[in-house]
């Protein structure tokens, strides 16, 4: 079955005046693919790999393009326009995606960007989106173990920190503390670790590598910029966390551990202006 709304490889059966039938030979469904987007060679027996959605008219149709979401994904989206049935996003396709008002978290404007999942509409079997996007994800049998590295999806900010979505199935929070990195945006794809699990099975995300692993990674980070600062950095165990933060992009704590690395194995000196490295 040709099924809308993912990427299906079939092959070209027979070319006509409006297009490419495409097919799967061992079903007897078949979709066209439009004059717009037949490629300019081909022969009748290739395969082609297209995304199936419904046109103007609601009818199944393929397209070469590539759209800025998937079914069962997350995206940051623009809205196009929007009437008194809903919102209308551009997602890289010639029909808009539709975002009804009961699927909008809060009421749509255009011009505006907003994280939303796609899917398929049980009654109407049409492809829709909603900004609503908790309804989608579950904690309640959890994928993932503390330690482990994870795909996040940057979905909004609390007073808390940055709430995330993770390996598009749960709901994770990275402390606003721990975020090191300002150009982090809505919609952003990172990658982060599982922290901490709770009872209660909410996730805790960092987005640095914890324990020894780390510490390495950091204290590599230290020496590059030791060199690059003909040696010398003006930071300590007293300096602000402000400070490291800015210049190291890491935690006072993370410092701490490198620098307590980086001694130890006599590569670097600390006096009261700061760390010098060992020449």
């Amino acid at each position: 079955m040709i099924a809308i709304g993912q990427h299906h490889t079939l092959t070209i059966l027979r070319s006509t005046g409006v297009g490419l039938f495409l097919g799967n030979p061992e079903t007897e469904d078949v979709i066209l693919l439009p004059n717009k987007y037949v490629p300019q060679n081909y022969q009748v027996g290739d395969e082609l790999c297209v995304f199936v959605y419904l046109d103007q008219q609601e009818r199944p149709v393929a397209t070469t393009l590539e759209p800025y979401i998937h079914l069962n994904d997350f995206a940051l989206l623009r809205v196009n326009y929007t009437n008194q049935l809903g919102a209308f996003l551009d997602w890289g396709l010639e029909k808009d995606l539709f975002v009804p008002f009961k699927e909008q978290a809060r009421k749509m404007e255009q011009g505006k960007r907003y994280l939303v999942y796609l899917y398929l509409d049980d009654k109407t079997q049409r492809l829709v989106a909603s900004s609503k996007t908790n309804q989608f994800l579950s904690n309640e049998n959890l994928t993932v173990e503390k330690g482990q590295e994870v795909d996040l999806i940057v979905s909004h900010t609390t007073e808390l920190g940055l709430n995330v979505i993770v390996n598009q199935q749960h709901k994770g929070l990275i402390y606003k503390d721990e975020i090191f990195d300002e150009r982090i945006r809505l919609g952003d794809r990172i990658k982060g670790y599982v922290k901490a699990i709770r009872a209660d099975h909410k996730l805790d995300i960092s987005l640095q590598k914890e324990g020894f692993e780390n510490v390495e990674e950091s204290a590599q980070i230290i020496l590059d910029e030791l060199k690059s600062k003909k040696g010398f950095l003006r930071l300590n165990d007293k300096s602000h966390p402000d400070d490291i933060k800015v210049l190291l992009n890491m935690s006072k704590k993370t410092f701490k551990k490198a620098v307590g690395t980086l001694y130890r194995e006599r590569l670097i000196e600390i006096k009261e202006d700061g760390i010098y490295l060992i020449d």
